[in-house]
């Protein structure tokens, strides 16, 4: 029990003090691994719902005469589960890849707990950014042309980018830490990682139909 209140505790550390969590991720002691499940599950469940409720679809949900309040509420969880699952294997996949070109060490399960724990900042961002955003707009914040239009609207788009370029800056921090690299290895490894995901992004355009 000791090792979950641990891991649940890194979940916050890794927002100031990222390297030391980072470096606790080389642990591979099967009752370590099993403490970090319940928190790395959450953190993934957190992001992707962060994550849709900052698309151009949730934007334009409540347009739709079927989506009220509850509508809204579970298209976010079953959307967010499966774009935060989506990305945890995907990024995760790429991250792994993308060290091994490199020749780093460590597993493909590793590589998709960096990721996890790399996107802290994008769980934090629903929990404070979202509530923030229906305070000042409401409904609107789902709805085309309303409040959220302008210059206030432009403010919270700033702070998405900004909870964004945190996660990045700590993905970046979490593959030099992990494998003990200099920065420009670091750097190096997850423009494989861009590659890969454009490459996994661009696949179905170039697939026979």
């Amino acid at each position: 029990m000791s090792l979950e209140r641990e891991w649940w505790r890194r979940v916050l550390t890794v927002l100031v003090a990222p390297r030391a969590v980072f470096v606790a991720l080389r642990e591979t002691d099967q009752d370590d691994l099993d403490a970090r499940q319940e928190p790395v599950l959450a953190l993934i469940l957190l992001c992707g719902v962060g994550a849709v409720l900052g698309t151009s679809t949730a934007a334009t949900l409540a347009d739709r005469w079927e989506y009220d309040a509850a509508m809204i509420a579970i298209w976010s969880f079953i959307a967010g589960s499966i774009y935060g699952m989506s990305g945890y294997f995907i990024i995760g996949g790429a991250l792994y890849l993308g060290a091994r070109a490199l020749g780093g060490l460590g597993d493909y399960r590793r590589a998709r707990h960096v990721v996890a724990f790399a996107a802290t900042p994008l769980a934090l961002s629903l929990l404070t950014l979202r509530p923030a955003e229906l305070l000042a707009f409401g409904g609107d914040a789902f709805r085309t042309g309303g409040s959220d239009e302008g210059a206030a609207g432009d403010l919270f788009t700033a702070a998405e980018v900004g909870f964004g370029l945190w996660a990045g800056a700590l993905l970046l921090i979490g593959t030099r830490a992990v494998h003990g690299w200099t920065w420009t290895r670091a750097v190096g490894a997850l423009g494989l990682v861009a590659l890969f995901v454009a490459a996994f992004a661009y696949l179905p355009a170039v697939l026979p139909g």
